[in-house]
């Protein structure tokens, strides 16, 4: 009996103590479902600075922008943190979490001095496209940004971090379905990293095309879309306003001086698309709301006919959406034709949203939305409201009489400046070489003569990003952020606030991004979907944060060069504080 009474006093004290501390699980909280999801899509809005949506807000509707903005993770003070904000820049780093620094991509272009030639972001001789002609663009004058490659091939060969895509390759052995789509090739080639498969649209043969890096031939899926002929039906058509004039914002402002005209095209709704034979004719569909829907179009079919999200492990969907950009650079952000634009994005993510619900389910998708850039104001608009800006005129480098200065001065009389590619001008190495001079100093002195030009705010010499040998200011890191010894130029160019060089190859347009300004800078960055609470968090946040929060999502590893931090706030709502809290 003494045994048995100890016995059972000895087994109530240690149950009564595994309970104190915690020893005895209970079943008190509900527990957590932290299956992955069976699809995330990430959807980059070219061009979409931070305040447009909430700009027009009150007049989207429930199920687009909305959605995002009310049931998802709102990050109200997000920016990309480099200083180049160019489209390949902002993609590659919403990929890898990186800074263009280590992932590679300084520019839209860049200076290969082996070569002695200018470099198109994802250009690759080694990899032809499947289609014919399909790099011939025949509307370039309105198009420059075509102008850009020197060869056909295509493949994201230079960029040198593994990305999110990549990383789910990896972790489940090449078993994650992973696609990018985009009108711009860029814009698909990017996200899909290197395992994954990119389409994008060639506006020389009306259709989605892609390269030998990706197929020997394409899905007969991808072929009945292009012989479905999609662009074709808005020949002879026009972009017309979606409601009464008297609704938007800028209603009364249809036709602002500084507004591009693209030919026939007009500045003034409605916008005739003219005949699908004209070589102007797909360009201008893009520059309208029908680019982004016809992608939107092509990713549907995708979803369907590659299974997207169909089995227990992760597919990544990333669709780039670019008609916000090419309306923005031709009309600028504050034009009806950019007002117009939002309304009928909002109502193409819509369309897309409930697709994916039908087919994946919402509950079962992780949606992260944001921007490769923000945008710039024209300066004529900014004019009306008594704010400076000003366009700057392109220049003849080597001829500036601040650079003819440094030449005399150091005895070149050879040309010494062999490059520009926004931001960066490249010095002839091989003359300074030939002359017995400090690359170092030549990099100074000419830094030192381009920033006594009225239109320079800063410029920084490649040596001193080397060295470190420069003032601890955010501007500076914004740029050290976008050193790659291998691939930047000599001098980094900075303009002055709502100053930019308004043409691109020769072409003159309303507006131009790339600068390291808070307009440029300024993105939104949005979580939506499986498991994501509903919140705004208004401290500042980086676009580099968006891939390793994606990684912790799926429990894998983040890209080689990641450089960003977790957004704790996806994973777990943020406690509410009072005012004086």
């Amino acid at each position: 009996m003494l045994k048995s009474s100890l016995t059972k006093s000895v087994l109530s004290l240690t149950i009564l103590s595994a309970a104190m501390f915690g020893l005895l699980a209970t079943p008190a909280v509900a527990e957590q479902d932290n299956s992955k999801p069976k699809l995330v899509l990430q959807i980059t809005v070219d061009q979409l600075r931070g305040d447009l949506p909430f700009r027009y807000q009150d007049r989207l509707g429930k199920n687009g922008f909305n959605y995002l903005l009310n049931q998802g993770t709102v990050y109200r003070d997000a920016h990309h943190a480099h200083a180049n904000t160019e489209t390949i820049v902002g993609h590659v780093t919403l990929a890898t979490g990186a800074h263009p620094a280590n992932h590679g991509l300084i520019g839209n272009m860049w200076y290969d001095r082996k070569s002695g030639t200018t470099v198109y972001n994802v250009e690759d001789a080694n990899y032809s496209l499947l289609s014919k002609n399909a790099d011939i663009d025949k509307s370039t004058e309105i198009d420059p940004t075509q102008k850009a490659a020197t060869v056909d091939g295509r493949s994201p060969m230079n960029i040198q971090s593994s990305t999110f895509s990549d990383e789910m390759i990896i972790s489940t052995n090449g078993k994650a379905k992973v696609f990018g789509v985009s009108v711009k090739d860029r814009g698909a080639i990017s996200l899909a990293g290197h395992g994954g498969k990119a389409f994008w649209f060639s506006k020389a043969n009306n259709e989605f095309i892609t390269s030998n890096y990706y197929y020997d031939q394409y899905p007969q899926w991808v072929t009945d879309w292009n012989k479905k002929k999609f662009p074709e039906q808005f020949s002879n058509k026009k972009w017309e306003l979606m409601n009464d004039k008297s609704t938007y914002l800028f209603g009364e402002d249809d036709d602002s001086p500084w507004e591009f005209k693209l030919g026939e095209y007009g500045t003034t709704f409605p916008h005739e698309f003219g005949d699908k034979s004209s070589p102007y004719f797909s360009t201008l569909l893009t520059v309208s709301p029908i680019g982004d829907e016809m992608t939107v179009d092509f990713a549907k079919e995708l979803i369907v006919n590659e299974d997207l999200g169909k089995d227990n492990i992760t597919d990544f969907l990333a669709i780039s959406l670019s008609s916000t950009d090419y309306i923005g650079h031709f009309f600028g952000a504050s034009s009806l034709e950019s007002e117009d634009n939002m309304l009928r994005l909002d109502k193409t993510l819509a369309d897309l949203f409930a697709y994916v619900d039908k087919h994946v389910g919402l509950e079962n998708t992780v949606i992260v939305l944001s921007a490769d850039h923000g945008g710039p104001e024209a300066p004529g608009y900014l004019h009306e409201h008594k704010v400076n800006g000003d366009y700057v005129s392109a220049k003849q480098w080597d001829e500036l009489d601040v650079v003819a200065k440094v030449k005399a001065e150091l005895g070149i009389k050879e040309q010494l400046i062999s490059n520009y590619s926004q931001p960066y001008v490249y010095l002839d190495h091989e003359v300074i070489k030939k002359h017995k001079l400090s690359i170092a100093v030549v990099q100074d002195k000419i830094a030192s003569a381009l920033m006594s030009m009225d239109d320079v705010f800063l410029t920084v010499a490649s040596n001193r990003l080397a060295t470190g040998d420069f003032p601890d200011t955010k501007l500076h890191r914004a740029i050290l952020k976008n050193y790659s010894p291998k691939r930047s130029g000599d001098v980094y160019m900075v303009y002055k606030p709502h100053d930019f060089i308004n043409n691109l190859d020769g072409l003159k347009v309303a507006v131009v991004h790339g600068s390291p300004w808070t307009y440029d800078t300024f993105v939104p960055v949005i979580f939506a979907g499986k498991g994501i609470p509903a919140q705004h968090i208004y401290r500042k946040v980086n676009t580099v944060d968006v891939a390793p929060t994606l990684s912790a999502i799926l429990n894998i590893k983040q890209p080689s060069a990641n450089e960003g931090l977790i957004l704790n706030e996806v994973f777990k709502k943020e406690e509410e504080k009072g005012f004086f809290d």
